[in-house]
């Protein structure tokens, strides 16, 4: 999911984790989805010219997912994706959720992701990926039209 995560989004990502693998996988995704919202939220700086705002749709098969972000400098996740089982192969799929809350955590950023509908749980978990991907590419963005940051306030 990292390597469809940094392609649709366009970012260069290189992963190394040594985690708890033999205990079982949420320290693992947690620490790695710290780590991203971290790397982000430092990159990112004082925002000065980004666009702040981004949004996607992503279709995988039958499912269809949305993603908006918000780089507002607070956090918050609302997740709305429905789980039809419990794993796909050895990941638990309630860490999807538990890596974005994360990543929305300390990245600073208000995330919204939806999936209106979809049947096969590695499908789901793929849009969702890939939905936040490219709505994060969106707002990262640079629009030399923008003087200062994206805020009425002149403070993100």
């Amino acid at each position: 999911m990292l390597d469809l995560f940094a392609r649709h989004g366009m970012f260069d990502l290189a992963v190394t984790c040594k985690g708890d693998l033999h205990i079982d996988d949420h320290h693992t995704v947690e620490d790695i989805a710290i780590c991203l919202g971290q790397a982000f939220a430092k990159a990112l700086g004082d925002k000065k010219g980004i666009v702040r705002y981004g949004s996607a749709y992503v279709p995988m098969d039958e499912t269809l997912a949305r993603s908006v972000v918000d780089l507002s400098g607070r956090s918050y996740l609302v997740y709305l994706v429905k789980n039809s089982r419990d794993k796909v192969g050895t990941f638990s799929v309630e860490l999807a959720e538990h890596f974005w809350h994360s990543f929305a955590e300390h990245c600073k950023c208000n995330l919204h992701v939806e999936v209106f509908y979809g049947s096969n749980q590695h499908h789901i978990i793929e849009a969702v990926f890939k939905s936040a991907a490219r709505a994060l590419s969106q707002a990262v963005r640079l629009d030399d039209r923008i003087s200062g940051v994206m805020s009425t306030k002149g403070t993100l």
